[in-house]
């Protein structure tokens, strides 16, 4: 039975979540402002609400061209590995646990963030701006799986290794630097070879980019090991990939790190990215890219969703008939579907 600080939070839509986080960022420490973003964008509420009311969920999840892992049940404690404040979790979600079960009512969203991610910072005895982002993750989780799940997952996390490893004004800097161009570097005009980091975590997380490279067909490149077996989606390197035109949807990555370094998105990339439900920002350089759209000027980290699909339509009802012509063959079902999702009337 719920009590009334999570039918506090239940009752909340995606929208008034997104909005407590925006007022919050501010507060967020720069090391995690994209990341908890993204960490929204990969688990929207919306989509989530869609497929838990939906009376066959696999029929359902195949209407909107589903592929991967959605959904937070079996990633409680990992899914948000990418953030800085992934090593507090332990402490936070025995935070959000305690003030699940005293049931106490909540105030605005946002105060309510802010306070939780207080009292945890105490205890960790670290600056609240490290908090904000995880403790918000916390909490839409919670709302997410519900408290029964959310309780019964064991709250471990893995040391941080790699980048993440570091302090969180390093992490900032390691960030923004880009590769070296050996000695005379400054007179190269072509052939200059950057990174894409894909994984923090891992010593060797990321792979080599061309100044003016597409992250996709760089991401491609990398024959290292089979991409496949880790995601059925990958046919080539980390970075799954259907087509190579905004056609598809299956490339969309978020950018921790770096988007001033990517091109500008084109009108075909944000007229795709709203037809899928990604829900990119109105930004000319926003921190949801499609892969094979965005091409890169520098070093840039990202973050790849474990999932992908068209809903902009049946979730979000803000798209009109709109017809994609993937480049490629495997893209054909992808482009039925896209076509069907897209004339539809709006789901109620």
């Amino acid at each position: 039975m719920n009590n009334a600080f999570i039918e506090f939070l239940e009752s909340k839509t995606e929208s008034e979540w997104l909005a407590a986080l925006g007022a919050l960022l501010p507060s967020v420490h720069e090391v995690d402002r994209n990341a908890v973003q993204i960490w929204f964008r990969f688990y929207p509420l919306s989509l989530q609400r869609y497929l838990v009311n939906a009376d066959h969920v696999d029929e359902t999840k195949a209407g909107i061209a589903m592929q991967g892992d959605f959904g937070l049940e079996e990633k409680i404690d990992t899914s948000h590995r990418f953030l800085y404040g992934h090593r507090y979790w332990p402490t936070v979600k025995a935070m959000v646990e305690t003030v699940a079960a005293d049931g106490g009512s909540g105030k605005d969203l946002a105060g309510t963030i802010k306070d939780l991610a207080a009292k945890a910072a105490a205890d960790v005895k670290a600056d609240a701006s490290l908090l904000i982002g995880i403790t918000t993750v916390a909490l839409m989780t919670l709302v997410q799986v519900g408290r029964e799940r959310f309780t019964a997952a064991p709250g471990r996390v893995e040391k941080p290794k790699g980048v993440l490893a570091g302090r969180p004004g390093a992490i900032v800097k390691a960030r923004a630097q880009d590769e070296s161009q050996g000695l005379f570097g400054f007179l190269k005009t072509i052939d200059r070879k950057f990174s894409i980091v894909y994984d923090e975590n891992a010593p060797n997380g990321k792979f080599p980019v061309m100044n003016d490279q597409e992250i996709a067909s760089a991401s491609a490149n990398d024959r290292s090991q089979n991409w496949q077996a880790k995601d059925g989606r990958c046919w080539e390197g980390p970075v799954p990939v259907e087509c190579t035109s905004a056609s598809c949807g299956t490339c969309w990555v978020g950018v921790l790190a770096g988007q001033e370094k990517l091109t500008d998105v084109s009108r075909r990339e944000r007229r795709a990215m709203k037809v899928f439900g990604y829900q990119q920002p109105d930004e000319e350089k926003p921190f949801l890219r499609l892969a094979c759209q965005a091409r890169a000027l520098g070093n840039v980290t990202i973050v790849i969703p474990p999932w992908n699909a068209v809903f902009g339509k049946k979730v979000y009802g803000n798209v009109e008939e709109l017809e994609l012509e993937p480049a490629t063959t495997s893209a054909k079902r992808l482009r039925e579907t896209i076509a069907e999702v897209t004339n539809t009337e709006t789901a109620s």
